[in-house]
Parts: C-alpha cells; structure tokens; sequence
C-alpha cells in the first residue's frame, strides 16, 4: 500500500514492502531502534532499565479481512484478505516499542510453533525484553481468529490457563529460552517508569501494588463485566493506578452516569486521570490533580482492521504521560495512532512507528484547504519528528502465513 495524502479529519498511512522473511516470519534485520526517542531529554543514569511493564496473555491472532458481512450458518464465507500476527498483550507490548519506549513483557508461551512464532516476533522483531517470561512445555498457544467487515470485527478465541510457575522446579532441558542453571531470575515486577495494568472485576494482583509502592506509575485499562454488577468497588487494584482508561459505555456503566463526559469527571473520585474513549467521537480525559480537561475528535479512517486499535490507544497515552506532554496532546497522539494501526492487518504488527507518524504529519500538511485549527491539534509532532526522518527499520506486517521454510 502507497502512502495516500488526506486531511487532518482523516490519516495517511505509508505501506511496508515486501520484506525478506526468515524462520518464524520474522524478517532478517527485522528491527533496529527508532530514530524518536520521545522521553531522550528525561533520561538519567539512574533510571530504571524498562520504561514500561506489562503481563498477561499472548494469542497468536488469525485475521479474516475483506468480509462483506457477518458469516451465514450453514455457508462458506471466502475472505479477501488474511493475516497472522501475535495478539492479546502483544499488541500493546509491540505498540509501545515501536514508540521507542523500552519494554518488559511477562507472559507464558506455549512450546508450539504458534508459540516459537510469537517469541521471535516479539523478542528478535521489536526488542522487546522477555526476560519475565516463560516457555510451557506441553502447553498449547491460545489462539484468537477474528473476522473483519463493516468497520468491526467478531472474534473466536480458544485456549487454557497455562499451569503455575513452579520456581524451585529445574530448568526443562527440551524448553526454550530458560534461564541457564545457575542463574537468577529477574525481579516481577521489574524496575519500570510505568506499568499497564489489566483490571479483572473481583480479582486483585499483588504485583500491580508492588509496582506502585516502588513508584511505576500505573495504568489500568479494563474490559466488559461478565459479572453486570459494574462495581468500581470490585476493582481493588484501582486505588493503585495514576490513570484509568475505559470506553464510554463501560465508563457510565461503572459510575451510573449517563453521558462518557460525566463519567470522566465522576472516575476522577477513584483514579486522578480519568481517559473515556468514544470511539468514531474520538476520547475526553479529566485530570483532578491540575484541573484540566480535554477532547479531541477521532481522526476519520478507512477501517481494514479494528484488531487492538484500543491498546495501541493505550500505548500512545502511555508515551505522552512519560514524556510529560499536555493532557490534549497525550489525548490527539493516542488517537493518531489508533487511527493509523486500524489501516493495517493485525493487532500487534499494525502498529504505527515513528517514520509513519512522520510521514502523516509531512502529507497532511500539504493537503489543500486543510482547517487550520485542526492542524494546529497536532502541531506538537512537529518538535518531535525531525524533518529528514526516514522508515528506520522496515515495520513488518501481518501475513497469511506464521512463518516460511528457509530458502535452499
């Protein structure tokens, strides 16, 4: 896909070409670092080693796109496009290291080529620190498919809850990427600037605490409520957290409000930044401790595919948070971003890096008739995107299969 020009109501997206790909999928040379280092002016000598921390679970994701409409019972559905990528956390862990932000990932792989797969991506493909995490010898990769059409998507998941790390147990000379003998395991969590947190109504993790009390700076993001009891009281680990981001409806549904806005500032009681995402509206975000407040509309895309545009949402507010920007320039860049990844296949894989956010920023300037009020929303990036910024590493991009055999 060509790099195609609109306004600052809609987005631009520069396309991948044909990379060389190795074993696994990834391609040879597949990463190298962002040229943007958004929090280079706030580093020190004595900062943790991780910017962000992260755990939970990897999905290898199969993606249908080009759907016409839902599929029939009892009917053949032939999609027009097809990727593969690592889903679940992933998408989140890759969207912020495509940021430029040093990243720790926690979470069990399966000892599967779906699992294989995922490891290199993340680890070999994005650089992303996998030290906290393990290999399940015997254990499967949970699997998500997810059908495309009408700007939405409709997912198939299946898997199981990998067993308990047994830590006196010796290393299994058969699994991969085990500690040596001999050696220590990383403390969990790690040192970070920051920790995303996944919020699970009843339960409560321990080390979302631990993070906190050693000054990560937690956000929590939080899905919908089997439980339909919608009870912030439920969300323990919520008293721990600097930021709280859920969509509108789960918003109102927590704090019995009937407006996104009036839920923000009602969240702002439990949390001291409230970020409610409004979807095709774009976001709004109150912040108690200064009194600000802010919206800032969604940029209009073609939809290829929504997959894990809301944690490349997340990863964009992360990034502005750590770079200290205003709170309606954390709020734009989090919503460039999603809009950019959603013109993409794939969750993790479609998530923008820097020389796309550049290339958007230089193309829409140069559309004619462009309201100046919605340039002058993002004319933050001009400080942070160096005018001769070129693609610094070739972004990889779902494709149909996980992986090629090696060329003879």
């Amino acid at each position: 896909m060509k790099a195609s020009t609109t306004s600052a109501g809609g987005a631009g997206t520069e396309g991948a070409g044909e990379d060389a790909v190795g074993h696994g999928g990834v391609p040879a040379g597949a990463h190298r670092h962002p040229q943007v280092d958004p929090l280079a002016a706030l580093r020190t000598p004595d900062d943790p080693p991780w910017d962000v921390y992260l755990t939970g679970t990897v999905f290898l994701d199969i993606i249908f796109t080009g759907l016409d409409s839902a599929p029939v019972r009892g009917t053949e559905s032939w999609a027009r496009g097809m990727g593969s990528s690592p889903g679940g956390v992933a998408n989140m862990a890759t969207a912020l290291a495509r940021l430029g932000l040093r990243t720790s990932l926690a979470a069990a792989f399966g000892d599967d080529h779906y699992g294989e797969y995922c490891w290199d991506a993340l680890e070999q493909g994005e650089a992303i620190d996998l030290s906290p995490s393990r290999t399940v010898p015997g254990w499967h990769s949970p699997v998500t498919v997810s059908m495309a059409y009408e700007g939405e998507r409709t997912m198939v998941s299946h898997g199981h809850e990998p067993p308990p790390e047994q830590p006196s147990r010796p290393s299994d000379p058969t699994a991969r990427r085990r500690l040596p003998p001999g050696a220590v395991p990383p403390p969990r969590p790690p040192r970070a600037r920051a920790a995303v947190a996944s919020l699970t109504p009843g339960r409560s993790d321990a080390w979302i605490a631990r993070a906190a009390a050693r000054g990560t700076r937690v956000f929590g993001d939080v899905g919908w409520d089997d439980t339909g009891a919608w009870d912030l009281a439920a969300l323990p680990d919520l008293r721990h957290c600097e930021a709280f981001l859920p969509n509108a409806e789960e918003a109102m549904r927590y704090t019995g409000t009937r407006s996104p806005r009036a839920a923000a500032h009602a969240l702002t009681d439990h949390v001291p930044v409230a970020v409610v995402t409004l979807g095709a509206d774009g976001a709004y975000a109150v912040d108690r401790r200064t009194g600000e407040s802010a919206e800032v509309p969604a940029i209009a895309v073609e939809v290829l595919d929504p997959t894990g545009a809301g944690d490349v949402f997340v990863a964009g507010f992360v990034t502005g948070s750590l770079a200290g920007w205003p709170l309606a320039d954390r709020l734009a860049f989090a919503g460039l971003t999603a809009a950019l990844s959603v013109q993409e296949f794939g969750g993790s894989l479609s998530a923008p890096g820097w020389s796309e956010i550049a290339a958007w920023w230089r193309e829409v300037q140069s559309v004619r008739g462009q309201d100046p009020a919605a340039l002058r929303r993002y004319a933050f990036l001009a400080d942070l995107v160096p005018d001769d910024l070129v693609r610094p590493w070739p972004l990889r991009r779902a494709v149909p299969t996980i992986g090629f055999g090696r060329s003879a």
